[in-house]
Protein backbone atom coordinates (compact mmCIF):
# COMPACT_ATOMS: atom_id res chain seq x y z
CA UNK A 1 0.00 0.00 0.00
CA UNK A 2 1.40 3.28 -0.94
CA UNK A 3 1.48 6.10 1.62
CA UNK A 4 -0.71 9.18 0.65
CA UNK A 5 1.38 12.89 0.90
CA UNK A 6 -1.15 15.36 2.97
CA UNK A 7 -2.72 17.56 0.85
CA UNK A 8 -4.68 20.40 2.50
CA UNK A 9 -2.87 23.50 3.71
CA UNK A 10 -0.63 23.76 7.30
CA UNK A 11 -1.66 26.08 9.54
CA UNK A 12 1.10 28.58 9.23
CA UNK A 13 -0.40 28.87 5.22
CA UNK A 14 -3.70 29.54 6.40
CA UNK A 15 -2.29 32.54 8.42
CA UNK A 16 -0.47 33.64 6.07
CA UNK A 17 -3.28 34.08 3.75
CA UNK A 18 -5.57 35.80 6.47
CA UNK A 19 -3.19 37.95 6.92
CA UNK A 20 -3.01 39.07 3.56
CA UNK A 21 -6.85 39.44 3.17
CA UNK A 22 -6.84 41.57 5.92
CA UNK A 23 -4.37 44.09 4.71
CA UNK A 24 -6.72 43.89 1.50
CA UNK A 25 -9.92 44.57 3.01
CA UNK A 26 -7.59 47.17 5.21
CA UNK A 27 -6.91 48.92 2.16
CA UNK A 28 -10.28 49.15 0.56
CA UNK A 29 -11.74 50.35 3.35
CA UNK A 30 -9.15 53.25 3.28
CA UNK A 31 -9.79 53.90 -0.12
CA UNK A 32 -13.62 53.87 0.11
CA UNK A 33 -13.62 56.11 2.74
CA UNK A 34 -11.58 58.70 1.24
CA UNK A 35 -13.77 58.33 -2.00
CA UNK A 36 -17.06 59.63 0.51
CA UNK A 37 -15.06 61.95 1.48
CA UNK A 38 -13.94 63.46 -1.50
CA UNK A 39 -18.37 62.83 -2.79
CA UNK A 40 -18.72 65.03 0.21
CA UNK A 41 -16.79 67.62 -0.52
CA UNK A 42 -18.20 67.92 -4.31
CA UNK A 43 -21.86 67.69 -2.93
CA UNK A 44 -21.05 70.86 -0.53
CA UNK A 45 -19.10 72.94 -3.39
CA UNK A 46 -22.26 72.01 -5.51
CA UNK A 47 -24.97 73.35 -3.15
CA UNK A 48 -22.59 76.26 -2.46
CA UNK A 49 -22.49 77.22 -5.33
CA UNK A 50 -25.75 76.49 -6.58
CA UNK A 51 -26.78 79.45 -3.30
CA UNK A 52 -23.98 81.60 -4.62
CA UNK A 53 -25.91 81.77 -8.24
CA UNK A 54 -29.58 81.73 -6.19
CA UNK A 55 -28.29 85.08 -4.38
CA UNK A 56 -26.51 86.61 -7.16
CA UNK A 57 -30.03 86.10 -9.11
CA UNK A 58 -32.01 87.50 -6.40
CA UNK A 59 -30.01 90.73 -6.82
CA UNK A 60 -30.21 90.72 -10.55
CA UNK A 61 -33.74 90.39 -10.31
CA UNK A 62 -34.45 92.77 -7.74
CA UNK A 63 -36.27 96.09 -8.33
CA UNK A 64 -33.60 98.24 -7.43
CA UNK A 65 -29.69 98.89 -8.07
CA UNK A 66 -27.87 96.99 -5.59
CA UNK A 67 -26.47 98.68 -2.80
CA UNK A 68 -22.30 98.66 -2.68
CA UNK A 69 -21.02 97.13 0.46
CA UNK A 70 -21.46 93.93 2.12
CA UNK A 71 -24.55 91.57 3.62
CA UNK A 72 -24.51 88.38 5.54
CA UNK A 73 -27.67 85.93 5.85
CA UNK A 74 -28.09 82.41 5.83
CA UNK A 75 -30.05 79.86 4.25
CA UNK A 76 -31.97 76.46 4.52
CA UNK A 77 -30.61 74.31 1.67
CA UNK A 78 -30.72 70.93 1.15
CA UNK A 79 -31.15 69.73 4.84
CA UNK A 80 -28.69 71.85 5.97
CA UNK A 81 -28.13 75.47 7.51
CA UNK A 82 -25.84 77.73 5.07
CA UNK A 83 -24.64 81.33 5.59
CA UNK A 84 -23.58 83.57 2.68
CA UNK A 85 -21.84 86.68 2.62
CA UNK A 86 -22.53 88.86 -0.24
CA UNK A 87 -19.61 92.13 -1.32
CA UNK A 88 -21.78 94.28 -3.47
CA UNK A 89 -18.85 96.87 -5.46
CA UNK A 90 -18.39 99.22 -7.97
CA UNK A 91 -16.72 98.05 -11.08
CA UNK A 92 -15.58 101.13 -12.79
CA UNK A 93 -18.16 101.37 -15.27
CA UNK A 94 -20.83 103.08 -14.90
CA UNK A 95 -24.22 101.27 -13.63
CA UNK A 96 -22.73 98.24 -13.64
CA UNK A 97 -21.65 96.31 -10.14
CA UNK A 98 -19.60 93.05 -9.30
CA UNK A 99 -21.47 90.75 -6.94
CA UNK A 100 -18.88 87.94 -4.70
CA UNK A 101 -20.82 85.71 -2.59
CA UNK A 102 -18.84 83.48 -0.23
CA UNK A 103 -21.05 80.52 0.82
CA UNK A 104 -20.10 78.35 3.95
CA UNK A 105 -21.52 75.73 6.47
CA UNK A 106 -23.19 78.02 9.28
CA UNK A 107 -21.01 77.78 12.63
CA UNK A 108 -18.13 77.16 9.85
CA UNK A 109 -15.57 80.21 8.94
CA UNK A 110 -14.31 78.14 6.18
CA UNK A 111 -15.92 78.94 2.61
CA UNK A 112 -16.84 76.68 0.29
CA UNK A 113 -17.38 78.53 -2.51
CA UNK A 114 -16.86 81.73 -3.94
CA UNK A 115 -19.02 83.22 -6.80
CA UNK A 116 -18.51 86.16 -8.56
CA UNK A 117 -20.80 87.96 -11.18
CA UNK A 118 -22.33 91.22 -12.09
CA UNK A 119 -24.86 93.18 -12.16
CA UNK A 120 -26.82 96.27 -14.06
CA UNK A 121 -29.45 98.51 -13.55
CA UNK A 122 -33.17 97.22 -13.03
CA UNK A 123 -34.95 96.91 -15.87
CA UNK A 124 -38.24 98.34 -15.95
CA UNK A 125 -41.23 95.28 -15.15
CA UNK A 126 -42.13 93.09 -18.16
CA UNK A 127 -38.70 94.26 -19.78
CA UNK A 128 -37.04 91.21 -21.30
CA UNK A 129 -33.45 90.87 -19.72
CA UNK A 130 -31.07 92.81 -21.94
CA UNK A 131 -28.18 89.58 -22.13
CA UNK A 132 -31.38 87.56 -23.21
CA UNK A 133 -32.60 89.74 -25.96
CA UNK A 134 -28.91 90.41 -27.58
CA UNK A 135 -28.30 86.17 -27.00
CA UNK A 136 -31.52 85.94 -29.48
CA UNK A 137 -30.40 88.67 -31.53
CA UNK A 138 -27.00 87.50 -31.59
CA UNK A 139 -28.38 83.77 -32.77
CA UNK A 140 -27.62 82.09 -36.01
CA UNK A 141 -29.02 83.40 -39.08
CA UNK A 142 -32.16 80.96 -40.44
Amino acid sequence: MKHRANSGFTLIEVMVALAIVALSLTAVTASLSQMIDAAQTMRDRTYASWIAQNRITELRLAAVTPNVGATNGEVQYANAEWSWRTVVSETGVDDLYRIDVSVSLAGSDDIIRTVSGFAGPPGAAGEANRAWARLQQSGPKS
